[in-house]
């Protein structure tokens, strides 16, 4: 079972997310909280395996991702939220948020996002893919820290490092590389350890910040 938290402060949105999982007979929302702190106590007071979050709601919901990732290893938080500027998503990313889908992602795939970060993939919505792929174009470059940071990959590190910045899964990855999912498994393992990265989704940033998807 994957126990989900729906945190948003307008209740109309709650309630039709809430009503989207529960067709689901393996999801099951066990809490729901309308500001940052409230989402923060009901992940202290339950068992949460992905916490939904809106970024603009009371209280920030960065500081939310912040809070949630410093005091549980297990929740893994993703912003569902109507904004998608490239500084949000990173920002969100950054602070640990597992991935980034937006409002009007539909029904299939707002159970398949809960049912990925709960497996720890990355979650990421094409749409949010595709704004960070073209603002790093814009730069014309990656940054020189983030290139620093993937130096010492492999080049088959690399190739799985660049297929994770679009999104893909493990067997999407393997499957792409003609790779067995437990060699994808152990590149990305090899892949945080080497880039001091704490989940997949900063992986994924640090790809596109390294210009990998340029």
């Amino acid at each position: 079972m994957i126990r989900v938290l729906i945190a948003d402060d307008e209740a109309l949105m709650r309630t039709g997310v809430r009503l989207i999982l529960e067709n689901d007979d393996e999801i099951r929302v066990v809490a729901e909280a309308q500001d940052a702190h409230e989402a923060v106590e009901a992940c202290r007071t339950h068992t949460v395996d992905v916490a939904l979050l809106d970024i603009r709601m009371p209280g920030d919901g960065i500081t939310a991702v912040t809070e949630i990732a410093r005091q549980s290893s297990r929740t893994r938080a993703v912003m569902l939220t109507a904004f998608g500027e490239e500084s949000t998503v990173a920002g969100a990313l950054r602070a640990g948020a597992h991935g980034y889908l937006l409002k009007d992602t539909g029904p299939r795939d707002l159970i398949d996002g809960v049912r990925r970060a709960a497996a720890g993939e990355p979650v990421l919505a094409p749409q949010v893919t595709r704004q960070l792929v073209d603002f790093r174009t814009r730069l014309g470059h990656g940054s020189e820290a983030a290139s620093r940071r993937i130096a010492d990959l492999t080049p088959a590190e690399r190739d799985v490092l660049r297929l994770l910045g679009t999104g893909l899964s493990n067997g999407e990855i393997a499957a792409q590389l003609h790779l067995s999912p437990g060699t994808v498994k152990a590149h990305i393992s090899s892949i945080l350890t080497r880039t001091d990265c704490t989940n997949r989704v900063q992986a994924a940033v640090l790809a596109h910040e390294a210009g990998l998807l340029v």
